[in-house]
């Protein structure tokens, strides 16, 4: 259990990596990691896990391996001093008590993450995560049993609102918590992603919490298209850091000291990296159609992208996926490796 709160550290603008379903498990964060320049990536979270399953006797078993983290990643967080915060949801109180008591007791993390931004409308219809807008009380119960269960800081994802901006009337009562800190995604529940995040709500977020005079960080989110961008945004909110969550997909380098398109050899070396990392951990105990929606992320922008994509999305395992990416580099397409960009595809 962690008993320092990072949170009160004094520290740079923040910049963290979201938490996404399939997406940030270990492999995929210590790969995030590996090509982020020191002092560039603070927070990593994990894939957001159901206290329903971690407090079932026979279930916990099934969301554990959302908790994972590598021995390598281990090393990586330890060495680039990048905190590890585990994200959970649900709708029962006492189940967040036992839950965050569970992982406090038996995990490393830095902290733990409520989340109350996911606009699903399967689990909107649960009453949980963005749903929990619209039930302040019930959100008040859930940050204090998670608190009190964990001991760890504890800190929330969330929207402006469910059909409307809400940003004032609940951040304010987030911020009578004890809460260490919100992240803000810039959209309600029912923008889902479609629509362009409003930033204004953020800087309205820090405007809020510096009227209470409370000591809670603001992290934005939404549309952080670049580290650069992300910097702007910072500055013209005044948020204390921010998260990107599908930026990563259109840039694997994000955080790198140069976050340019790189060039074919980088991006196959990458894919084959994450495809054997993926295979060293997971060993075929999850799905390896999982690995299928990293392709485009690094299969693009080249001559030859298309059909490599084409061929790597009808593998079945990590094996034959790894036998393509060696006749492509090999040359044994019908498009071979070009240095530079000649037609992108």
């Amino acid at each position: 259990m962690s008993q320092n709160n990072f949170w009160k550290n004094p520290s740079p603008a923040a910049f963290a990596l979201a938490p996404m379903e399939d997406v940030t498990d270990t492999v995929f964060r210590e790969l995030v990691m590996s090509t982020a320049a020191p002092g560039k990536l603070h927070l990593l979270f994990t894939e957001f896990t159901s206290v329903d399953g971690i407090c079932h006797p026979s279930g916990r078993n099934a969301v554990l391996h959302r908790f994972l983290v590598n021995r390598s990643e281990a090393t990586l967080l330890k060495k680039n001093n990048v905190k590890l915060i585990a994200q959970i949801w649900g709708n029962d109180p006492e189940k967040f008590f036992k839950a965050a008591e569970f992982i406090a007791r038996e995990f490393l993390f830095d902290g733990i993450d409520i989340n109350m931004g996911c606009p699903v409308g399967k689990v909107v219809k649960q009453n949980t995560c963005s749903a929990l807008i619209d039930h302040p009380e019930l959100a008040l119960e859930i940050i204090e049993a998670t608190i009190k269960g964990s001991g760890m800081p504890v800190s929330v994802k969330t929207r402006t609102g469910t059909h409307s901006h809400q940003t004032e009337r609940w951040i304010g009562q987030l911020l009578g918590s004890d809460l260490s800190a919100i992240t803000l995604h810039a959209r309600t529940q029912k923008m889902l992603s479609i629509y362009p995040a409003d930033w204004e709500q953020v800087s309205l977020a820090v405007k809020v919490m510096k009227g209470m005079k409370a000591d809670v960080k603001i992290l934005g989110n939404g549309d952080v298209n670049s580290y650069d961008a992300g910097l702007k945004l910072i500055e013209s909110s005044g948020a204390d850091g921010v998260m990107i969550g599908r930026g990563i997909f259109a840039n694997p380098w994000f955080f790198s000291e140069d976050d340019s398109q790189r060039n074919v050899k980088e991006k196959v070396a990458l894919l084959e990296k994450h495809v054997r990392l993926f295979q060293e951990t997971w060993n075929n105990s999850r799905n390896f159609s999982i690995l299928k929606r990293f392709f485009k992320i690094y299969i693009h922008g080249f001559e030859g992208a298309a059909k490599l994509r084409a061929l790597l999305m009808d593998t079945r395992f990590s094996e034959e996926a790894l036998d393509i990416i060696n006749q492509f580099r090999k040359g044994g397409f019908e498009h071979n490796i070009q240095e530079n960009v000649s037609e992108t595809v």
